[in-house]
């Protein structure tokens, strides 16, 4: 895990970047500009500092259920490793239990501890994944994830309504399509 970026060393970089852009970072609108982007980054890369075990704080309980549990329409925020600029939409997680359930908001807490790192959309979907399997002992976890990318929005090929869909199977998600089918039924 790694320790709480440099405030202070943040702020003075982004101060350097306005100065190289042609901005006075002197002027009364960008004063404080330095300062509330370091803070900033610090907040969109707290999952540098943060694991599932830590988010969960617990929140692991022995349950007989074998259902399909859902948590659809979480909101992800992310920034592109490429460019740097946000990508945002919609999550969705679900898993068979299989002796374990996770609390719910743990699960929106997962994607959160993914997604606040420097990210491409595969690799998080992927990881959110992995991490309910791991954490829950599914039978089986499926996540799907639908985003729009800044970099594809205000730069490049500049293309406004694009959305980039991405899914994860595991277990019984991927070996089963009736299941796999009854997900991606119910996240529609």
């Amino acid at each position: 895990m790694l320790k709480q970026p440099d405030q202070t060393r943040l702020a003075q970089l982004v101060r350097e970047i306005l100065a190289e852009l042609g901005e006075n970072p002197d002027r009364e609108g960008l004063l404080k500009t330095p300062e509330r982007v370091a803070k900033a980054l610090a907040t969109l890369t707290q999952g540098y500092r943060q694991t599932p075990q830590d988010v969960l704080n617990g929140a692991v309980f022995q349950s007989a259920a074998n259902n399909m549990v859902i948590v659809r329409d979480i909101e992800v925020y992310s920034l592109c490793e490429h460019h740097l600029l946000p990508f945002y939409g919609r999550c969705h997680v679900g898993y068979i239990a299989d002796g374990h359930v996770v609390g719910l908001s743990k699960i929106a807490r997962i994607v959160d501890c993914y997604a606040r790192r420097l990210q491409i959309q595969e690799r998080l979907t992927e990881e959110i994944a992995h991490a309910i399997q791991e954490i829950t002992g599914a039978e089986g976890v499926g996540v799907v994830m639908s985003c729009a990318h800044l970099c594809m929005m205000m730069r490049g090929v500049e293309k406004q309504n694009a959305l980039t869909v991405t899914s994860s199977v595991l277990g019984s998600f991927r070996t089963s399509p009736s299941v796999r089918a009854e997900f991606m039924s119910l996240v529609k």
